[in-house]
């Protein structure tokens, strides 16, 4: 979901201690794994992102079809004999000519063989190659089979890659130049680090894959992330809401309400001073509220998608009003809560209720015609399992949801800390991004059933009157307000082509801007990082690919575009906002306490 550390390898030479140090930890370790494990086994552990049964029935499919393709299975017996025949010869011509043998490459940004060895060492690079041309077979074969359904298809290469992805060479002691090198130079006190971190991570981890992502103690929040300046106004069952402390002296007449995801904590919008986005805002003179929702537990196990619309946004805006005296606002709405923004200004709508004046949206989906590889995940059989794990505990731990994420990904989340943490025995770097993807919240039963099936299984919202939410059909081509959609072209969570689509259900004049890199990166870019750049298109009424090819690329960021845009939203301006003199009584200062609580 973000960006890579850079990690340097530690001097085991230089370290006596580490051999002594790491069996201690060991030991600990791997004692109070023994009784977790049993604990475990005894109260039933996490469901898995997707089931067996999800898993199995598209290689049943396979099968079925291939016994009744034999031309299948003989145009891939010949590919296997062509493509080893290559890399026979390709082998015998390199050793005469002495050049690196370059049968297939890796893609470019794969970083799993960067290391010069993998191409200079003959014996490496003949590995990397097998493995390289076998991956390929393996995959074309898939895509030759006939008869297949676009989602067994992808459920199937989806499944096969992360086998294949496991099975790389590059995650094996004897396989990996790097990890063979730092064994020998270390005389194996990398592997004897490693072995204690994995015992300390699956003692000490949740969920299927438990391993660090970020050095745990490298943050606090509210000290060097969360750390803008704000107070507590309001909070209910569902969330707290903060207002932030203006730094300008005067502010637009509009205040403006974030609604953040709450998949994860809202300080994804808030790591430190130089990442902040909400800081960013406060600095261009917006009174900034922000909804910080609870990590629930099983007694919230009733709360549905309804609740987060009325205890989030339409409360926050209530809140707001009372507190600042000012009923009209601008609204901005990250990923799920971007999606629950987008209901609540076709509830809004309908309500003929014209308060928001103005509506951004953040890697945000509206049509789910396309999730990309989260398709995998969404069926029938896998929400129903899904389900019944929920309804049994009352909720889905987060850790669930970040192992299906990271599963898409899986070389660079997944398999390049496998190797990092356990084979070369590194510490995990002190890294913001990584740090607030593992903080993970749980999603109430009720709610995420509701998402799932409505959202993802049966894409009812861009239906008109394909849901109802607190008794009212919605209906988002009734959403006239201007909004701004920013998407980023690497988004492997929402695709921006989605979020494109989803921007013309909007019944309103849209901006969209679509910026480089993925999730997280894509929108966390201040222009002081001067990265990655962003397309624009004035035309949002053409199909995805042509407003793509008929953009124009800009350089750094697409911040103070936004702020542009919404500057002709903000009414004016008048004096900035003491928190304190508000109508509403100040609860605690922020980022409060639903942020910091995380129920084991």
């Amino acid at each position: 979901m973000s960006e890579k550390p850079v990690i340097t390898q530690p001097s085991y030479e230089s370290d006596p201690d580490v051999v002594p140090q790491s069996l201690m930890r060991a030991g600990v370790h791997g004692r109070n794994l023994l009784k977790r494990s049993i604990m475990r086994r005894l109260r039933g552990g996490q469901p898995n992102p997707a089931s067996f049964r999800s898993m199995a029935k598209p290689f049943v499919s396979l099968t079925g079809k291939l016994i009744t393709q034999p031309d299948t299975l003989i145009l891939a017996q010949i590919r296997l004999l062509r493509d080893s025949s290559r890399l026979g010869w390709g082998i015998l011509t390199s050793g005469i000519g002495n050049k690196p043998l370059a049968v297939a490459e890796p893609d470019p940004c794969d970083g799993r063989f960067r290391d010069q060895i993998w191409s200079e060492a003959m014996a490496f690079n003949v590995i990397k190659q097998a493995y390289l041309l076998s991956n390929r077979w393996i995959m074309d074969t898939i895509n030759d089979v006939r008869g297949l359904d676009d989602h067994t298809r992808r459920k199937l290469r989806f499944f096969t890659g992360q086998m294949t992805d496991a099975l790389a060479p590059s995650n094996f002691i004897l396989s990996n130049p790097e990890v063979l090198r730092a064994t020998i130079q270390s005389r194996g006190k990398n592997l004897l680090k490693g072995l204690a971190n994995l015992l300390r991570d699956l003692d000490e981890g949740k969920g299927p894959m438990p391993f660090r992502m970020s050095d745990p103690d490298a943050f606090t929040i509210g000290e060097n992330l969360a750390n803008t300046p704000g107070d507590i106004i309001y909070q209910n069952e569902l969330m707290q809401l903060i207002q932030y402390r203006p730094t300008t002296k005067t502010v637009h007449r509009r205040p403006l309400l974030v609604i953040p995801p709450w998949i994860n904590k809202y300080y994804i919008l808030d790591l430190g001073e130089k990442k902040s986005f909400i800081r960013y805002w406060v600095e261009h003179g917006h009174t900034v509220f922000v909804v910080s929702w609870v990590n629930p537990g099983p007694e919230m196990a009733h709360k549905s998608f309804e609740d987060y619309m009325l205890e989030g946004p339409v409360a926050a805006m209530n809140a707001i009003e009372q507190t600042t005296g000012e009923r009209e606002l601008n609204t901005v709405g990250y990923c799920i809560g971007g999606t629950l923004l987008g209901c609540t200004l076709a509830w809004l709508a309908a309500r003929d209720d014209d308060r928001v004046k103005s509506a951004t949206f953040l890697n945000s989906m509206m049509d789910f015609s396309d999730v990309g590889d989260l398709e995998v995940f969404i069926d029938e059989d896998a929400i129903s399992k899904l389900e019944k794990a929920m309804n049994k505990q009352g909720y889905l731990e987060g850790a669930s949801m970040a192992t299906a994420f990271n599963m898409l990904r899986a070389n660079s989340l997944i398999w390049s800390f496998f190797v990092n943490n356990y084979l070369l025995g590194h510490d995990t770097a002190p890294f913001d991004l990584l740090y607030w993807n593992s903080d993970a919240t749980r999603m109430p039963a009720a709610m995420h059933s509701f998402y799932l099936r409505n959202m993802y299984l049966h894409n009812r919202l861009r239906e008109p009157g394909g849901i109802e939410l607190g008794g009212t059909p919605i209906d988002l081509g009734k959403v006239m307000v201007p909004t701004y959609f920013a998407s980023a072209i690497e988004d492997h969570i929402a695709p921006w082509t989605s979020c494109y689509k989803g921007a013309q259900c909007m019944g309103g004049p849209v901006r969209f801007v679509l910026g480089g890199s993925g999730h997280i990166a894509g929108i966390i870019n201040p222009p002081e990082r001067r990265k990655y750049g962003y397309r624009l298109n004035e035309d949002s009424n053409l199909n995805p690919d042509d407003w793509l090819e008929g953009s124009r690329q800009l350089e750094g960021s697409w911040w103070p575009d936004w702020v542009a845009w919404a500057e002709q939203f903000s009414g004016g301006e008048v004096k900035a906002r003491d928190t304190a003199k508000g109508k509403l009584p100040l609860i605690e200062p922020a980022p409060g306490a639903y942020v910091r609580d995380c129920p084991t």
